[in-house]
């Protein structure tokens, strides 16, 4: 009897927590101040001034993805170590009006202790809001990082070559990488989902950017282009308004190899493809279980050379 009573009082709190939620505004519109956290409702649990991390990745995800990033903490994104580096991964949410997946993401936060989230309505169009949040955390709690990696719940991320390659490229300052965008001009169809009027954005090309479904950059400029966001005039598209602040700053993305190894598309699985890649896009959960797998058992496995 007593332990249904803790339940329904528990149940109860958390239902006036969400009520909250749902009547907080549905988009945000400025970006909250350095000196202003109290706006997460969620955050995760680390030390980094203890502990600070080699690597973080930051994954733009949405309440009803449970699949995905469930998925993603068996495989890429566990925390460990790697070649001594740390390496975490935390999930970046808004919020919704379907109140299961409140209570949901309430209690998964609870468990992983691995969710960012702020009170904007979750949506493709408050992705640079999502993405500006993970950069705000970071630049408040985890400046002591060395690189953080922005990427989706759709990638696969092989965070053992990316480690691998940033430790060789020997960059911890002004270094932004990923698959470069240059000379990209806005798609002025207004039936397209990246269509940005003449009024949003003037211009007829965009500065050079990185593609959002996976970049790298060392935390200096994550701090960086916090400090210079809200004088950047705000677009919807993240990676063009990332790109928007690094032009800014004067900081131009760079390869992170002389080989390409971040990827737009799904690349065919091998695990000696895999090997030597960093992202590849468009994978189902089942598929990243299945073929993170089948790399771990391969691990001493040889690999012809091309």
């Amino acid at each position: 009897m007593v332990l249904a009573c803790v339940g329904l009082v528990f149940f109860t709190l958390h239902l006036t927590e969400i009520s909250i939620f749902c009547q907080k505004r549905e988009k945000v519109t400025e970006l909250t101040s350095a000196t202003d956290t109290r706006n997460f409702l969620h955050l995760p649990d680390i030390d980094c001034h203890r502990t600070p991390p080699f690597l973080i990745l930051l994954v733009t995800s949405a309440p009803g993805q449970l699949k995905a990033r469930m998925a993603i903490r068996q495989t890429w994104g566990k925390h460990r170590l790697v070649a001594g580096n740390r390496i975490v991964t935390y999930f970046l949410l808004g919020i919704t009006t379907k109140q299961s997946d409140l209570v949901d993401v309430i209690f998964e936060s609870q468990k992983y202790r691995d969710i960012i989230q702020k009170d904007f309505m979750d949506s493709y169009y408050n992705l640079t809001l999502k993405t500006m949040m993970g950069i705000e955390w970071v630049h408040i709690f985890c400046s002591q990082s060395r690189f953080v990696m922005k990427t989706d719940t759709d990638m696969f991320v092989n965070i053992f070559y990316l480690s691998e390659l940033l430790l060789r490229k020997n960059r911890s300052t002004r270094f932004f990488t990923g698959f470069l965008m240059m000379n990209e001009r806005p798609i002025r169809d207004r039936g397209s989902k990246w269509y940005v009027s003449e009024a949003e954005y003037p211009a007829s090309t965009y500065p050079p950017f990185c593609s959002g479904t996976g970049y790298v950059l060392s935390t200096d400029v994550v701090s960086q282009i916090y400090n210079i966001s809200e004088s950047v005039p705000f677009i919807k598209l993240e990676d063009v308004f990332i790109g928007l602040c690094l032009a800014k700053l004067k900081i131009n993305p760079e390869e992170l190899h002389s080989e390409q190894t971040f990827f737009l598309h799904k690349v065919g699985f091998s695990f000696c493809r895999f090997r030597k890649i960093v992202t590849s896009h468009q994978v189902e959960p089942y598929e990243l279980l299945i073929f993170w797998d089948a790399l771990e058992k391969s691990k001493d496995e040889k690999c012809p050379d091309v």
